[in-house]
């Protein structure tokens, strides 16, 4: 989860949400990303779908099957189905988000019939931290 904070305290100081994640297999990271929205003008650009993205980039496959993935906030409903369909094990996650969170929260992706893999998911990770992040980022902004 260390990594996955760093990212989000990048996504920050570069003006995004600060939300971080880190895809790891045996310990080792395989892939890290913060959110890069605004800088790519692009909505699916969340820490989760890039970090999976370039995991599946080095393994050269869609399937990140064994692997897990730390995220400093509970993924949103798109993260849930990239993750799902990722076939991501385990999936950790710091803050709750009761307006956009999408596992426990929500749309509950995994809870739905219609997902194809259900990683196991342990939520509160650092959660402390990765919620300071995100109110102070959000009161920064409040505040301009």
């Amino acid at each position: 989860m260390d990594v996955a904070l760093a990212e989000a305290r990048a996504a920050g100081a570069r003006g995004e949400v600060p939300v971080g994640a880190a895809v790891v297999r045996d310990g080792v990271v395989v892939a890290q990303a913060g959110n890069r929205t605004r800088e790519l003008s692009d909505p699916t650009a969340h820490a989760e779908v890039l970090a999976i993205r370039a995991a599946c980039a080095v393994l050269g496959s869609e399937r990140l099957v064994g692997h897990d993935l730390y995220v400093t906030l509970e993924p949103c409903a798109m993260c849930a189905a990239a993750i799902a369909a990722a076939r991501i094990g385990r999936v950790y996650y710091g803050a709750s988000d009761p307006k956009s969170g999408g596992v426990a929260q929500g749309a509950r992706v995994f809870s739905h019939p219609q997902s194809h893999h259900v990683p196991e998911v342990y939520d509160g990770i650092a959660a402390a931290e990765a919620e300071a992040l995100l109110v102070a980022f959000f009161a920064a902004r409040r505040s301009e």
